[in-house]
């Protein structure tokens, strides 16, 4: 069975994009948040890279994604961001 890191972008001192009131670090952590509890909800093995509004270098963050489960090809990472442009936000993963 696969197992998934959700990775929430940002986070802490690192913002993001921002605009029309909402900020990248508070959306994306989320929307990871909801997709945690649905892929737990289905019995999928899933842990996330933050839960709460921390700044993490680019050093413990795959720290954080390898940690778990390791670096086998049954490890979906799913990294969250969404990107200010034009007339708003748009959103990818």
């Amino acid at each position: 069975m696969a197992k998934i890191i959700i990775d929430a972008g940002h986070g802490g001192a690192d913002g993001g994009a921002q605009g029309n009131g909402i900020l990248e670090k508070e959306l994306t952590l989320k929307i990871s948040e909801y997709m945690y509890d649905l892929f737990k909800d289905l019995g999928i093995p899933v842990t996330m890279t933050r839960t709460s509004d921390e700044t993490i270098s680019p050093t413990e963050r795959v720290e954080r994604v390898l940690g778990p489960y390791g670096n086998s090809s049954d490890v979906i990472v799913i990294s969250n961001h969404i990107n200010a442009g034009g007339e708003g936000f748009s959103y990818h993963c």
